[in-house]
């Protein structure tokens, strides 16, 4: 009994080690399965934004370029200090007076210069230069209408459930709801569409990478090529909402 009262804490250490290479390993192998299931970094992919740049990565296929492709070439005029500093303030100026407004002109604007803004807006950098945008200008009164009916359907769903009391409370003092009569108003509409994927010419999907904040950049271009354009003849106003492309082509 001796003999084994003194063996009991050599015992204790052997079944204490043990343990601790049993947990060691179990917690290995379970470290090894995670990375396995671990997705590829994507990098491009923003989480706060959920831009949609993981779509369907199973059908892919990286198709390479020629290296030696021609680039467009680059041109830049250089200015004195004094010229910038005019410059500079002439533009902020400009953009400045810009406002967010919704009672509109309905007075006719040519169409070329709703082409060229556009063109203006397409000059934008684009991850990996993909470009992921489609502008569509709608100028029929019976399809502006049917865009404002699912603008203000969506609209009112907004402001009654998805975005909260808080949010609906700091609007009030600028007095907007979901009702948008300058959506019939307005001589044109430009619909900014944003492309979560491309197609190579085999017919798979070609990853757009950042399409939100390539998309959103081209819109703030486009803000200010309307600014400049418009400012002493036109009231402007661009609005943004996020509305399902499907359920858009449903109704319109």
């Amino acid at each position: 009994m001796v003999f084994f009262s003194s063996l009991t804490p050599v015992f204790i250490a052997i079944i204490c080690v043990l343990i601790g290479v049993i947990l060691k390993k179990n917690n290995g192998e379970r470290g090894k399965h995670e990375i396995k299931s671990k997705p590829p970094s994507r990098p491009w992919v923003d989480e706060d934004l959920k831009d949609g740049s993981d779509h369907q990565v199973e059908e892919e296929e990286w198709q390479g370029f020629d290296e030696n492709i021609a680039h467009v070439p680059f041109t830049a005029e250089r200015y004195s200090e004094a010229e910038m500093i005019k410059r500079s303030q002439e533009f902020y100026k400009l953009l400045n007076k810009r406002r967010s407004v919704r009672f509109l002109s309905d007075e006719p604007v040519p169409r070329e210069v709703i082409d060229n803004v556009i063109r203006t807006a397409g000059t934008s950098p684009s991850g990996a230069h993909t470009e992921p945008w489609t502008f569509v200008v709608v100028q029929d009164p019976e399809i502006k209408h049917k865009i404002r009916e699912i603008v203000e359907e969506e609209e009112e769903i907004n402001y009654k459930k998805r975005m909260g009391d808080r949010w609906v409370n700091d609007l009030k003092r600028l007095r907007t709801n979901w009702i948008k009569e300058y959506l019939d108003t307005a001589p044109y509409l430009i619909l900014i569409f944003k492309q979560v994927y491309g197609r190579l010419p085999n017919g798979k999907r070609k990853t757009h990478y950042y399409n939100e904040i390539s998309v959103s950049i081209a819109c703030g271009i486009l803000l200010a090529a309307l600014q400049v354009l418009f400012l002493l003849k036109y009231s402007i106003l661009i609005t943004m909402r996020h509305v399902s492309a499907g359920y858009a082509q449903g109704h319109v």
